[in-house]
């Protein structure tokens, strides 16, 4: 569904078929920085309401959501539940956020780009506080993989960046990229491979370095939109 998408207005209807498939209320993707001479937030896609989008643009709220500060730090997905909030204007922000049905869970996946561009992929849930933790726990392996897949396409899509080319990958690096998009550990990619995890670790290395990829995770999401390996 997301190799169909080849334009800017193919990414809104995608994000939202990604909500309906993973039970979620909302699935927000913001461009924190595009590598580029480009203002600052130069592309964002949600389903969040219009309303709440406005609003949140009109009095700059980029300046003090805390998902917005998980960029400059993170790598690694980070759930809401541990942002600060103890700001009273961080309060307020979350409080009417919550009128417009955002929240009151959510998940944020900070995306760094080989170009020096950032990204941030956001998904929420009303859903109550058990529940949401067992969505979380069975989706969020396959959201950080296609988080970085969202990110390759939309700045594709939206004209931020034009397609280059990688390296291409070995038949080894394809197998073990392969089988880690299907949530096999290293461990485990070496018993299916017949090889050390030494060596699993090593492919995986030679990856993210062919690819441009920070972490493995989007080295998946980057092969994958590349049509190097299926998941």
């Amino acid at each position: 569904m997301l190799r169909a998408f080849k334009r800017r207005e193919d990414l809104l209807p995608a994000l939202q078929n990604l909500r309906e498939r993973y039970g979620l209320s909302h699935i927000s993707f913001l461009v924190v920085h595009s590598g580029g001479n480009a203002g600052p937030y130069p592309y964002y896609c949600t389903t969040y309401p219009d309303t709440w989008t406005r609003i949140y643009v009109d009095k700059r709220y980029f300046d003090i959501d805390p998902v917005i500060h998980v960029v400059r730090s993170e790598l690694l997905p980070v759930d809401w539940s541990a942002l600060d909030r103890q700001p009273r204007q961080v309060q307020n922000f979350f409080r009417e956020a919550r009128s417009y049905g955002i929240g009151p869970h959510g998940l944020t996946i900070p995306i760094r780009g080989r170009n020096g561009e950032r990204s941030l992929f956001s998904v929420t849930s009303d859903l109550p506080k058990r529940e949401w933790a067992r969505l979380r726990a069975s989706s969020i392996h396959e959201l950080h993989i296609l988080s970085h897949y969202f990110h390759e396409a939309a700045l594709s899509a939206s004209g931020l960046r034009e397609d280059d080319r990688y390296r291409t990958l070995s038949g080894r690096e394809g197998q073990c990229l392969q089988l880690l998009a299907k949530g096999r550990i290293s461990k485990q990619i070496a018993a299916d491979l017949g090889i050390s995890q030494n060596a699993v670790k090593l492919y995986l290395r030679s990856t993210r370095l062919k690819l441009g990829a920070a972490t493995s995770h989007q080295a998946v999401g980057r092969a994958t939109f590349l049509e190097l390996i299926e998941i």
